[in-house]
């Protein structure tokens, strides 16, 4: 998750979009309204026509353009764009979570709703709400490691700034953890993240590497000459709260195990109630993700929010229905778009009001796997469910905690329509205490 929403950072709103996303046409209230406009011009030179033709007594001509300018009125409506009725949601429950950070131009979404994850665990347990880790300790272990592989692998495994939940789980139980503000992986004199050029120098030292076959015995040396230059040197000690800590002590007094976690995935071509290597880009490291039925993995889902429990998420986000506010899967496809690369990179935000929909897809285990299948779902981005919620209509929603900064209607957050979990969800990672005992049962955990 991550390589899709790097790309285009808003410097001025403060918020991060996937380079596919635009957003549907909606005229505004207020806006130029055309149909009106046109009937108030129609209708001024139809009096100046009937005012010629009763001067000149042509009463056939008179009584048509009279018949056409008292028509108006009825074909206005046709004219004039209906300002757009938007979602209005009701959150019914809700899980603790930290405020909303920003990866801003990184593609390191997986960090960052790991990261929340696992601060939303220490809320969960009673812990402090200003105990916040840091993201890049995780992102500078993760490229060491993976550029290790690359290497062996001969440079057949994707090397970027992408990465997954189970990462930040395996660089927690090896390397322990810090706060943010011992580890910020900031440049000097940067307050926001950008890896355009440090995943640059990356694939391009691995491509040398791998194309040189003789490996000289400096370039692991070499690769953290590179990631010190852009992340910051690791820390071996420090003071929090006047207690002196290493990384593996600090972690160890959060209370959390990792080994508490387990990731859950939903796809026919691996047997339900196994559990299976993930076949994605970014699952580099090979871990495995327990397999279950769609219905009985999104009852997994509810069950973990009615009860408190945060859940992070994995999903393909390549749909012109997705925004940074909804996501929902409609009926119909969305082929009009608003919004180009310029005003995305001149901190224009395209416009983002969300029409509500009547009707969304029906999504079957079928659909979500021919998705999967060719390509249409891909392990696009990491987030954090923290809520269930309803729309005026009483249809279901999932509150999100993204990581784009708090742009957007509601401050960094959006709502996820059912039908979209079950049609675009990659993996979720949740506590195992959060899956219901009759599910555990059939997953021997």
């Amino acid at each position: 998750m991550g390589t899709k929403s790097q790309d285009y950072w808003n410097q001025e709103s403060g918020f991060q979009e996937p380079r596919h996303l635009d957003y549907p046409k909606v005229l505004a209230p207020g806006s130029c309204n055309l149909g009106s406009w046109f009937q108030k011009i129609i209708f001024m030179k139809s009096i100046i026509i009937i005012s010629s033709n009763l001067g000149s007594c042509n009463l056939g001509s008179w009584f048509i353009t009279l018949l056409f300018a008292a028509s108006l009125p009825f074909c206005t409506p046709c004219l004039a764009q209906k300002p757009p009725v938007e979602y209005k949601f009701t959150v019914e429950k809700e899980a603790p979570y930290t405020k909303v950070k920003n990866q801003a131009a990184s593609g390191t979404c997986w960090s960052f709703s790991g990261i929340g994850f696992l601060e939303s665990e220490i809320l969960r347990k009673g812990g402090r709400d200003t105990m916040l880790f840091s993201e890049m300790w995780v992102v500078r272990h993760i490229y060491k490691e993976k550029i290790e592989k690359y290497v062996r692998m001969h440079g057949k495994i994707e090397l970027a700034g992408g990465g997954s939940f189970f990462d930040v789980l395996h660089a927690c139980k090896t390397y322990g953890m810090v706060p943010e503000t011992v580890y910020s992986g900031l440049l000097p004199g940067s307050n926001s993240h950008n890896h355009n050029e440090l995943d640059r120098v990356m694939a391009s030292f691995g491509k040398t590497l791998v194309e040189g076959k003789k490996l000289s015995n400096g370039w692991r040396k070499a690769a953290d000459g590179i990631l010190d230059a852009y992340l910051g040197e690791l820390p071996t000690e420090f003071t929090q709260n006047g207690i002196k800590y290493t990384p593996e002590s600090y972690m160890e007094a959060t209370g959390l195990n990792v080994s508490d976690y387990v990731s859950i995935t939903s796809f026919t071509h691996h047997p339900f109630y196994s559990s299976f290597i993930l076949e994605i880009p970014d699952n580099w490291i090979y871990e495995s993700s327990y397999n279950l039925p769609i219905d009985e993995m999104m009852s997994v889902i509810d069950s973990a929010l009615n009860k408190g429990f945060s859940v992070a998420w994995g999903s393909d986000v390549s749909e012109k229905s997705f925004s940074r506010d909804v996501a929902t899967i409609p009926e119909e496809k969305i082929t009009e778009q608003v919004g180009t690369d310029q005003a995305k990179w001149t901190g224009k935000p395209a416009q983002n009001v969300v029409e509500l929909l009547p009707s969304e897809k029906t999504i079957s285990q079928e659909m979500r796997q021919e998705a999967f299948d060719n390509y249409e779902t891909t392990d696009d981005h990491g987030m954090l469910m923290v809520g269930l919620a309803k729309d005026q209509n009483g249809k279901k929603f999932y509150k999100v905690k993204n990581s784009w900064g708090i742009g957007g209607k509601y401050k960094g957050f959006l709502f996820v329509s059912q039908s979209f979990v079950r049609y675009k969800t990659i993996n979720i990672v949740l506590h195992k205490d959060a899956v219901p005992d009759e599910i555990r049962k059939k997953l021997g955990f």
